[in-house]
């Protein structure tokens, strides 16, 4: 591959699976050469592409803390070459509650003056169940009370700055992890072009000639061909267990050396056994990153 081919190649998420591939989306490519390794490779498809700007807020009543909070994520976010995202600072739980903007990540502080960390997590969370939600706190006595609004993370006080760091990059693939899910995708039949959220897609068959997309709305005959379907849907979801089928790792309910068994009627499909190592440890990572 030429310098000039390799200076357009820009990465759509973070695949934590380990393995070559190759794919295309939306003038989006990968090399065959390119090894995928998330402790290199990060995802910053949508702040590059120019989609909606990533808000990070930061809300702790100590003013070193949220200073502290922003430099590291500053350094890591230029690490990564983010030009899109903007970092807001809180110094209560109210003020931050009353901010009209998105909120994609947020690093809370438990006691605060006025509303306190676990009842301004649980107001955010009801406002939007996808929030991601870093809890910095020195009480370790709120661990229970934080878990039951799902906070991503629970961060101790001093901080440590590389633990920090990690837990950003996991914020940020959790992020993206989201967003595809809730992309929308165009499937086309002999009938028409239907649009649904990828998270929809529970997987795609191929039976002799014909593709058929598996969806919790219905089952829809694809004018597309399996190796269409590979190629636009994201490896880090999307497994292919076998040259029929592509599957949805959030639609496992069980598997062994030869069938993937998944939700809603009686759906399964053929795993090769020469890719039953490979498809456990791509599931395994998948739920790693779901937690």
């Amino acid at each position: 591959m030429c310098e000039k081919e390799k200076n357009r190649i820009m990465l759509l998420y973070l695949p934590k699976i380990r393995h070559k591939m190759s794919f295309y989306q939306k003038n989006l490519y990968f090399s065959r050469d390119m090894w995928y390794d998330s402790k290199k490779i990060l995802p910053f498809c949508m702040w590059q592409l120019g989609g909606d700007k990533v808000r990070i807020l930061i809300c702790d009543d100590d003013a070193r803390i949220r200073e502290k909070i922003r430099e590291c994520i500053k350094i890591y976010l230029q690490g990564i070459e983010v030009k899109r995202a903007e970092i807001v600072l809180f110094a209560d739980g109210n003020e931050l509650l009353k901010d009209k903007g998105q909120k994609d990540i947020v690093f809370l502080d438990i006691e605060m003056s006025g509303a306190n960390g676990i009842y301004v997590g649980e107001k955010l969370k009801e406002a939007n169940a996808n929030v991601i939600i870093i809890v910095v706190t020195a009480y370790s006595e709120y661990l229970d009370d934080a878990m039951r609004f799902q906070v991503f993370r629970y961060l101790s006080k001093p901080l440590d700055r590389q633990r920090l760091l990690r837990n950003m990059k996991d914020a940020v693939a959790q992020y993206y992890s989201i967003q595809s899910m809730e992309k929308k995708i165009p499937i086309e039949t002999k009938q028409g072009v239907h649009i649904l959220p990828l998270s929809s897609i529970i997987f795609v068959e191929a039976q002799g000639k014909k593709v058929v997309v598996h969806t919790v709305v219905q089952d829809f005959d694809s004018v597309q061909n399996m190796r269409y379907w590979q190629d636009k849907l994201p490896p880090d979801i999307f497994f292919r267990t076998h040259r029929s089928f592509l599957v949805n790792m959030g639609y496992v309910k069980e598997f062994d050396h030869s069938l993937v068994h998944l939700t809603g009627e009686g759906y399964q499909a053929y795993l090769t056994k020469r890719k039953y190592r490979e498809f456990r440890e791509a599931y395994l990572l998948y739920l790693e990153g779901m937690g």
